[in-house]
């Protein structure tokens, strides 16, 4: 059952699909405080609080402060509140309760979910105007499914997205990505896409390709495809101002672009230098932006990633003349602790300043906005922007799409990769525990930089990483310039990485079924074990393991050096320690906890009783793979009995039944 309510005059954000008449009265559970802007409820001692999407901490959010205020931060502490996201649901359960509320603003909102005070979850707005969604059921997993049903349809991306990606920031010519496919083909790791960063541009601007270091793109996006790779171009949300660049003119001639407080296009800085930002917020617009991907798309690209969409701003022109007036006033001081730090701060505080993001208007819906009270839609509309155009472009096939910034109702067009995260231990367990929140707020085609984006990973922690990722759906290894070369073949053993990819191929049968299943019949595919055994607390309190669609447990290793770990299982299961794809010990254990072994290179799965695990043989990439080298690892579970799903991959679908094979 899904309730509707309504404080103030909400603006509207598109985020949900059903038409839901507002009641009136307070929410059942909560009480309002207008003058203070805020929704309290009382938290039972057992309460647990599952959402908010991409955020950092646990599965279970509860004790912390968390901000719906899509931020550009490169570090993931756990001593944050804003990351990239604002995916505002919330599902709080105990042995007496469980509601879902969604938070449908688009301004910021601050979630203090036992901070303040312990026993109190306090919702405060920065406006206090919202709809609000009361979701109810009797399970955790009935809950998650109306909520989806009230948002629709999560993304569903082309079937070689699931397979092994590469990326850099950044390969910097044709040859060098060239390079990078041929030495996986030489070690024998499967690959299905390279990602091309910022600088495969001319000059970082969108939707062009550098003539000089990636000649005839089109024929060599022809050449990789035949090789079965795709290549996967970046796309920032900042337009570069220069003459005669198409993309520019257009948007100034068109009126495209956000506009300054004296009504003048804005001009801020990124990658680029000097650029203007689109307004997404305008529906032309987002026409106008969404069929310049044409432009790549027709020389062969079929994947695209968005960036730097919060916006990111290194700094506004006007922001940036206040702060060079500034240091000039400490020329020729003896500078003492406070007045360095004061100079220190001026440069520090350029990027991504709050005074920024309150100095330029959108039009939204026909009025005009100051941008903070509609900062949290621009990476989602930049994304439907895209989402829409490939529905036009190519409304026969799939197209790759994920997005850094995001809003629930993005989940539709595309979905999320989580930032940059680091080359950390803490990061490994961070990024499998960010798919239930995601999962839960629609984004199922989600995932993390394998290996870490920042700092110098190591040979163990990119094999834990990817043993820990073998389920997660986006699968790619991405890290930046400046820190060691992370490719699979750049480490002294790469040998030692082709079973864990390879038994990722292995399981994409099972994968693909259960992704499919979920987006199409609005489940959960990535959720803890709460989901399942709601009153044992055991299972609620576990926040290492996971469930994965109907048959899996997984319990990765995640600290390094360690050579296995204590797992809990609520259940009778069997564990498949697996070495690759064909390399396995099945071995039955009983409910309870166990000191499981695991060394490097080994993975433990699950599979819970009464069910299958269907594996196949891998093959070098998705194109290839052969279904009919299908077996069956059973948990007292029949295969006739398990619904497979398949299909080309390719084709937009429809139909769940259509596509299941068994």
């Amino acid at each position: 059952m899904i309730r509707h309510y309504v404080i103030g005059n909400p603006i509207e954000t598109d985020s949900v699909v059903m038409s839901i008449p507002a009641e009136e009265g307070e929410i059942p559970g909560f009480t309002s405080d207008i003058a203070a802007k805020t929704l309290r409820c009382r938290m039972d001692c057992e309460d647990v609080v599952y959402g908010l999407g991409e955020t950092v901490r646990g599965m279970n959010k509860r004790n912390w402060l968390y901000i719906s205020n899509n931020t550009d931060d490169y570090m993931h502490t756990e001593g944050k509140h804003s990351l990239y996201a604002s995916q505002n649901f919330i599902l709080v359960f105990s042995p007496q309760r469980a509601f879902g509320l969604y938070v449908d603003t688009p301004g910021k909102v601050i979630f203090d979910l036992g901070y303040t005070d312990p026993d109190v979850l306090v919702i405060d707005f920065d406006d206090f105007d919202a709809n609000l969604y009361l979701v109810q059921d009797s399970t955790l997993s009935g809950i998650a499914h109306e909520f989806r049903r009230l948002v629709g349809r999560s993304y569903i991306p082309p079937k070689w997205a699931f397979g092994y990606g590469q990326s850099r920031w950044s390969y910097r010519t044709a040859e060098e990505v060239k390079t990078v496919a041929d030495r996986y083909l030489e070690e024998g790791i499967p690959l299905d896409s390279i990602y091309l960063d910022i600088d495969y541009m001319d000059h970082y601007k969108d939707f062009t390709v550098n003539e000089q270091a990636f000649p005839e793109f089109a024929d060599f996006c022809t050449k990789m495809k035949k090789r079965g790779i795709h290549l996967v171009p970046i796309i920032d949300a900042g337009v570069k101002i220069e003459d005669g660049y198409d993309v520019c003119e257009e948007g100034k001639k068109a009126d495209y672009f956000v506009k300054d407080e004296e009504g003048n296009d804005l001009v801020a800085a990124v990658w680029p230098g000097k650029v203007h930002f689109p307004d997404f917020m305008k529906p032309e617009t987002r026409k106008w932006f969404g069929e310049h991907y044409r432009v790549l798309l027709d020389q062969g690209v079929d994947g695209f990633w968005n960036d730097m969409n919060e916006p990111a701003i290194f700094y506004t022109e006007k922001h940036l003349s206040q702060v060079f007036r500034r240091l000039d006033e400490f020329k020729g001081q003896n500078l003492d602790i406070d007045s360095f730090f004061e100079m220190v701060s001026l440069t520090g505080e350029l990027s991504n300043n709050p005074e920024d993001y309150r100095s330029f208007y959108h039009t939204y819906k026909g009025k005009l906005y100051r941008h903070d009270k509609l900062h949290n839609l621009y990476g989602y509309l930049m994304t439907r922007a895209a989402g829409e155009a490939f529905r036009k472009l190519c409304p026969d096939r799939r197209i790759l799409l994920f997005s850094r910034a995001s809003y629930i109702g993005m989940h539709r067009y595309g979905g999320v990769w989580t930032g940059d995260n680091r080359s950390w231990w803490n990061h490994l367990l961070l990024s499998m525990q960010q798919m239930v929140g995601l999962n839960l707020c629609g984004f199922l085609y989600s995932g993390s930089d394998m290996g870490g984006f920042g700092d110098d990973t190591t040979e163990d922690l990119m094999m834990r990483w990817l043993e820990m990722a073998l389920f997660i759906p986006l699968y790619r290894n991405h890290n930046a310039k400046g820190n060691r070369f992370q490719e699979l073949s750049e480490f002294a053993h790469p040998e030692r990485f082709r079973p864990i990819v390879e038994l990722r191929y292995a399981l994409l049968p099972y994968i693909y079924s259960e992704f499919m299943k979920a987006a199409l019949r609005d489940g959960m595919y990535m959720m803890p074990l709460a989901f399942q055994w709601q009153d044992d607390r055991r299972a609620v309190e576990t926040e290492d393991q996971l469930l994965v669609g109907e048959s899996v447990m997984i319990a990765p290793v995640y600290r390094q050096n360690a050579a296995g770990r204590y797992v809990y299982l609520p259940e009778d299961m069997k564990l498949l320690r697996m070495r690759s794809w064909k390399d396995y010990d099945e071995i039955r254990l009983s409910k309870g906890d166990h000191y499981l072994r695991a060394e490097l290179g080994e993975t433990l799965i699950f599979i819970r009783k009464g069910h299958v695990l269907p594996i196949c043989r891998p093959a070098e990439n998705t194109a290839s793979l052969d279904y009919s080298t299908i077996h069956y690892v059973c948990n007292e579970g029949k295969p006739e009995n398990y619904e497979l799903y398949n299909d080309d991959g390719i084709s937009a679908v429809t139909d769940l039944q259509d596509h299941i094979l068994k």
